[in-house]
Formats: structure tokens, sequence, C-alpha cells
């Protein structure tokens, strides 16, 4: 009689997960905007608090699905209204508390067990609340949202990223604000907004400022606009981190043969480990790519670049991060183990103390993937 080896057929070495086990793995989120991940009822709700009457939809079904078609309509006007509603509803503590909370929750039910959650304070002051104001309540929104997963047998943690607009001229005072707060849960900044015609060095003193108070930020660059976006976020602002970066793909070239040649900034960005917090729903509501199976992710993630996997505006996109994970699993067919590679790139991207990074990474994520990757041994 001879005994008999375990099929491979259901290794993790091969197997695709299942939807069940991306929910369960533990994920990494660095690119997630506040005021694009309400729950919608929590949207009506506020809206009839506040006595906002601008909604375009009052059940939550209905107006879920109005945010979705206005992101995927390809019109920027509809777009942005998106943004007009939810943060008309945010401008008083109550709601930014209620909104951090329950962003906190949602991500932990959806397995990220830590994520830096981004947002703009100066949009948030309609209500007389002051910058200060604004980030406390956000910050003790997010505490209590972390204390309600433990509760639920979750564990998260959540770091603030304050956001300035690349439009406006409040970039050094968001900056002083964000250093301010860095030792009470607000770990970095960030410059959002159309990027044509507003390029980060507008923002030189904010960025020059951080630097000198040792702190980290992220440049939203290379979405909308392509090479010398990227180009000045890294060499003339110091960004550590590019928010989407995915028009890096346009210094990249690929021969017939499956030939690769990196132009001097891919090869920069590669060499240098420039995180890349690539968005891919998003990506295709603003027209960044055409399809998941063609998006620049595929291929960096071959060529080893620091590629990580966020959510962007889970609201507008109707998406998660694991929603995100199995979309790119159909497309290119990864595995647990390249969901592990996009997580820990993640976590060693973060915004944290490195000492707290890798606990993260050894006591967490690569424990949690293993138990995962364990369960065909057991049928």
């Amino acid at each position: 009689m001879t005994s008999q080896s375990p099929s491979t057929a259901a290794s993790p070495a091969t197997a695709t997960p299942t939807a069940d086990q991306i929910r369960r793995a533990p994920k990494v989120l660095l690119h997630d905007h506040l005021d694009g991940g309400l729950r919608p009822g929590t949207v009506i709700e506020l809206a009839r608090d506040s006595g906002y009457t601008a909604l375009p939809e009052t059940e939550p079904d209905k107006l879920g699905l109005w945010f979705r078609e206005a992101a995927d309509s390809g019109s920027l006007e509809r777009y942005l209204e998106t943004f007009a509603h939810t943060c008309a509803v945010m401008q008083t503590r109550d709601a930014l508390f209620r909104v951090a909370a329950e962003c906190a929750e949602d991500l932990a039910e959806d397995g990220v067990v830590y994520a830096e959650v981004r947002y703009a304070p100066e949009q948030h002051l309609e209500g007389g609340l002051t910058l200060d104001e604004v980030v406390a309540a956000v910050n003790d929104g997010f505490r209590e949202g972390e204390r309600r997963a433990r509760e639920s047998g979750r564990r998260i943690r959540v770091g603030a990223l304050l956001t300035a607009m690349r439009h406006a001229a409040r970039s050094l005072e968001i900056a002083e604000l964000a250093n301010a707060h860095r030792d009470t849960g607000v770990v970095g900044f960030d410059i959002a907004g159309a990027e044509a015609g507003f390029p980060p060095t507008r923002h030189l003193d904010a960025f020059e400022y951080l630097k000198r108070e040792n702190n980290h930020f992220t440049i939203h660059a290379g979405e909308a606009f392509g090479l010398p976006s990227i180009w000045q976020a890294l060499q003339w602002c110091g960004a550590d981190r590019l928010g989407h970066g995915v028009r890096i793909i346009d210094d990249i070239e690929v021969a017939a043969d499956g030939a690769v040649t990196l132009g001097r900034l891919a090869a920069y960005v590669r060499d240098k480990r420039v995180p890349l917090e690539m968005c891919p729903t998003s990506n295709l509501q603003t027209g960044a790519v055409s399809s998941y199976a063609e998006h620049p992710i595929g291929l960096l993630r071959r060529l080893h670049f620091r590629v990580t996997v966020n959510t962007d505006n889970r609201l507008m996109s109707g998406t998660s991060m694991s929603r995100e994970f199995e979309l790119l699993t159909e497309a290119f067919g990864y595995t647990l183990d390249d969901l592990q590679w996009f997580t820990v790139n993640a976590m060693k991207s973060a915004f944290i103390p490195f000492d707290e990074r890798l606990a993260m990474i050894n006591d967490v994520i690569k424990p949690g993937y293993a138990e995962l990757k364990s369960e065909w041994l057991f049928g």
C-alpha cells in the first residue's frame, strides 16, 4: 500500500483565492478619502439633521447608485458634484465624528488592519468649526471606530492624512496643522485636486516646511496628468509616496518580443522603491485606464515596482479593498501570495514608525496569510 500526498491542485501557489478568503485576508489601505467613503444612509440622515435639501435621492440604495453612476458618467462636473454633497453634510463635530467612526468600522469589517485615511480640513469649516476642531473630531471618530471594531472581534488602526487642495492657497497652513497633530493621530500630509494647471511646485513652501520638520507626505501625481507631474512631485517636492502614479507607465516601453525598457524616471521610481498608491476602479472611472486587464498594475507588479492597492473613494466607486483584490485576481490570476505581496508593500510604505510597521508585517499580516494559505491542507 502506497501513501498518497495531498493534491497540489488547491495549493495556494496556484489556487485562485475565494471571495471569502480575500475578505478575511489582512489588508492595508494607504489611499482612501474620508469624504468619498460615507454610507449612503448616513449621508441621508446627516442631510436631514442639518437641513441640507439638495441630495438627488433620499433612499439609501438609490443614493448609492446615484453616486456610482455620477462617478462613472465621464463628466467631471457630475463627479465633483458627488463630493459637494458629502462635504455639505460633514460640517459639524458630530457629523465628522460619526463619519470617521463608521469609516474605521467599515474598513475593519472588510479585513483592513491598517489604514491611512485622508481628508481636507479646509472643506469642513462652513459650520463654524476651526481647523483644529475639525482634526480633533475626525481623530476622535477614528478612535471610536477602532474601539467598536475591537468590540466586534476585529482589529484596525487608522491614521489620518491632512490634505491641502492644490487650487487653493492654504497648503502651508494645512502642513503646519498636520505637524501640530502628528502625535494625536495625524500621520502625514497630502495634496490633492486637479493636476493640470496646478502643479505641486506651487506649494513648495509647504513641502519644504514638512521636510524641515522630518514629517511625511504624499502627493497626488500621475493620474490625470503625465510624467511631468510625477517628476515634479519627486524631484522638486520630495514626496515620500505617489498618489496614483499610474502614468509612470508612459516611461516604460514593452517591445513586441516582451522585452521591457525603463526610462530614467521609471527606473528611478523602481530603484528608490517609491510607493505607488494605485486605485484600479477609480482609475477606470477617471479614464486613466480603459480596463482592469489593461491596468498598468499588472506590468508594474511583474517588474517589482513598490505597488500598493487602494480604494480612493469607496462610495463613488462602489468598492472596498476586498473588491479591488477580487477584480485584480480575476484580471491577472493573482494568488494569496500576490495579495500578501501588495499588502506587505503597503505596510512597508506606511507613515508610522519602522518598528510598528515591522510588527504589523510579522505579527499580523504574515500570520494572517499563512493561516489562509494553510486551509487547503484540511479540505
